[in-house]
């Protein structure tokens, strides 16, 4: 009897259509999946990290010596932000080449919006170890802001105090850990909900 429920629940024809390795590669659920493990080990990560400049570094290194598996675990997370923008730049790219924004130009928006979101949370992130590279990989980014429209303005809302002090620290470890992920989550469930809806993913519903 559950064997016909489940039949009955998951077609064979549907779960062999869902299976089917397509033009889109899935990369877009794929790069979901990575920001998931992002979450997941983000939150494992925030256990031991210090939002600190004096401690920062400090906490880091005990979390990689001294805590089992908390080498794995960072690593677990740098890997994960790799794939997670490889697959979005990949998703991005498909969608240029199959001329699917074309169709879907708010889908489209959001799309971008993503992009940039995900780039933007990967960098906020680099400064969070305070070593030196990224110290220095932060100054420079921050510095190139400045040459933007309104780049003195953003780089007082990102670096009041220069790149390594309290209130940089404090505001890039809250952007990445809470109000870029929300973001990012929010338009991740609009740009589904909107694939869903206009039957972009599965036609045959």
């Amino acid at each position: 009897m559950f064997k016909d429920f489940l039949a009955h629940l998951f077609p064979r024809v549907t779960i062999k259509r869902n299976l089917k390795i397509t033009y889109t590669f899935c990369l877009g659920g794929l790069a979901f999946t990575s920001f998931i493990i992002l979450a997941v080990t983000g939150a494992l990560l925030l256990i031991y990290y210090v939002p600190s400049p004096e401690k920062a570094y400090s906490s880091v290194i005990f979390l990689e010596e001294s805590v089992r598996g908390g080498r794995w675990l960072r690593n677990l997370h740098r890997l994960a932000c790799h794939a997670f923008l490889v697959l979005v730049f990949l998703h991005t790219v498909r969608v240029i080449l199959t001329g699917a924004f074309l169709k879907k130009r708010y889908n489209w928006i959001i799309g971008m919006a993503l992009l940039a979101l995900s780039v933007f949370s990967g960098y906020t992130g680099y400064l969070l170890p305070m070593d030196q590279l990224a110290f220095w990989a932060t100054q420079t980014g921050t510095e190139l802001l400045r040459t933007l429209p309104a780049g003195d303005y953003i780089y007082g809302l990102l670096a009041p105090d220069g790149t390594g002090g309290s209130l940089t620290l404090i505001r890039f470890y809250a952007l990445h850990i809470f109000i870029l992920p929300a973001m990012i989550t929010g338009l991740s469930f609009i740009h589904f909900f909107r694939i869903r809806r206009e039957k972009g993913v599965l036609p045959y519903l």
